[in-house]
């Protein structure tokens, strides 16, 4: 990637660098010295402490190219619970902030270091503990990539849905900490929908375990469904007990190509009456084209505006869902609609999704939104995106689940303008600001971290993010755990 702006806030978006304690206690969260340092180490394994500026630069920051990151005082990458309550407990103590990471494949720098933090890297806890197929459940720890776990459980005639589009190397923890979608959320759902229990460290070094491994269960408050998506802010979770399906058979893809966004979202709406029941439903725009076709050329026809990506994965179905729904593609206007007869040929069809974040990052520095809204109110919102493209005069390509109603507006500009980089700021907040008038949120996948943090409150009101504070003081009463996040 390209045009890091380097540990500065600039407007509203990015939160501060430095690490204090803003929801409890009486004594400021500050750095470890030495003896505390030496504390850590003793406790854990030789090679788990890193503190030279060389090995912890890498753990900084997440993938979102725009917001601050601190520098780190230690990285620890612990292998076990025990290792992880160790550090947690020390912390506290000492009243250390603690900042947990996965693969920092995140997009909303929830992940990135404040100044003299702990980081938590739980990359080494990566073992698949158990896949239970005749309970159709497995248990990782947060370190596995999803892309991993999906293989493994395949194996077994096993499905894991969640599919980011990270999904080769973000990991399980990462996607509960941020509750993340993916290309299938249109038929089976988000991670939340699928995680059944977890074990989780407070900062006490208190070990949480909350769930359990039935398919039902209702006893207490849902604890489990409040850690997932509270992004490293209430506890560490150490391991997750996922729900499985039964594997489906190869899905089947097509790729409609129409002259714009207007015709191809008609033919969503037209798809979803239809009653096929596609398991994949993905939109591009025209600027998003222009830069994948710039990186590879994917044979799309001239005056291509918009791309739709629909699958079926309904075993003998499918061939006829992609067929019905290539149908309504041609007659609402498609320009050209490729239809797959095999799963090698619907993976190649769905490489230009797979290929959006890259090509866009070649472009320059880019500020990704995740804005969603109600599916009537997509049209509205794409066009109030082209409006503020143009009133800041800025580049702004846009590609998403579009049976969601989630889209993913992105910001381009050039590193070294400031002039440049106040346009695109600027045009970040009215997306979101747009998002909210049209009923819907600042953020349907991604999360909040330091990126959209001053924009919760927007969301949330008054009552409900106080309720929101009250909850994290209960978990955290120090602000220990991954501070300047989230909460505004």
């Amino acid at each position: 990637m390209t045009g890091v702006v380097p540990n500065r806030p600039t407007g509203g978006v990015p939160g501060p660098d430095v690490a204090t304690s803003p929801r409890g206690g009486d004594r400021p969260v500050g750095p470890p010295d030495a003896g505390i340092i030496a504390e850590l180490r003793a406790g854990l394994p030789e090679d788990a402490v890193l503190t030279d500026e060389a090995s912890t630069q890498a753990y900084r920051r997440d993938m979102a190219m725009f917001c601050a990151a601190g520098r780190p005082a230690a990285v620890v990458r612990p292998r076990s619970t025990g290792q992880v309550q160790h550090v947690l407990r020390v912390a506290s103590r000492y009243r250390v902030p603690v900042v947990p990471q996965g693969a920092r494949s995140g997009l909303s720098g929830g992940a990135n270091a404040v100044d003299g933090c702990i980081v938590l890297a739980l990359e080494r806890m990566d073992r698949i503990l158990e896949i239970d197929e005749s309970e159709q459940i497995a248990v990782v720890e947060p370190g596995v990539v999803n892309a991993t776990l999906s293989r493994a459980v395949l194996d077994r005639g096993l499905f894991y849905p969640p599919d980011p589009s990270s999904w080769e190397w973000s990991t399980v923890g990462g996607n509960v900490a941020t509750n993340a979608g993916g290309l299938c959320c249109v038929k089976y759902g988000v991670t939340a929908d699928f995680v059944r229990a977890l074990d989780v460290v407070l900062p006490s070094g208190e070990l949480l375990r909350t769930g359990r491994r039935t398919a039902k269960g209702v006893a207490g408050y849902d604890l489990t469904r409040l850690l997932v998506g509270s992004e490293g802010t209430l506890g560490v979770i150490t391991k997750i007990t996922l729900a499985l399906r039964t594997a489906p058979e190869a899905a089947l893809t097509i790729a409609a190509v129409f002259d714009s966004a207007t015709a191809a979202l008609s033919a969503v709406a037209r798809i979803m009456a239809s009653g096929v029941g596609p398991s994949l439903l993905e939109f591009l725009e025209r600027t998003t084209l222009r830069a994948i076709t710039d990186d590879r050329d994917m044979g799309l026809p001239q005056g291509a505006g918009a791309l739709l990506l629909a699958q079926s994965d309904r075993g003998p179905r499918a061939a006829e869902d992609v067929a019905a729904m290539a149908a309504i593609c041609a007659e609402v206007g498609a320009l050209e609609v490729a239809q797959a007869s095999d799963a090698v040929e619907s993976a190649l069809l769905l490489e230009a999704r797979r290929m959006v974040g890259p090509a866009l990052d070649r472009l320059g520095v880019t500020l990704v939104d995740d804005v969603a809204v109600p599916r009537e109110r997509l049209a509205e919102l794409l066009t109030g995106i082209e409006r503020i493209a143009e009133e800041n005069d800025v580049l702004v390509a846009c590609v998403g689940h579009v049976r969601d109603g989630n889209m993913h507006p992105t910001v381009v500009f050039q590193a070294g303008s400031e002039a440049a980089e106040a346009r695109a700021v600027r045009a970040f907040e009215a997306i979101m600001a747009l998002g909210l008038s049209l009923g819907g949120t600042i953020t349907g996948e991604h999360g909040i971290g330091v990126l959209k943090r001053e924009w919760l409150g927007r969301e949330l009101g008054e009552v409900s993010t106080r309720l929101q504070r009250q909850l994290k003081a209960v978990f955290d009463p120090d602000g220990i755990l991954n501070p300047t996040k989230v909460l505004p």
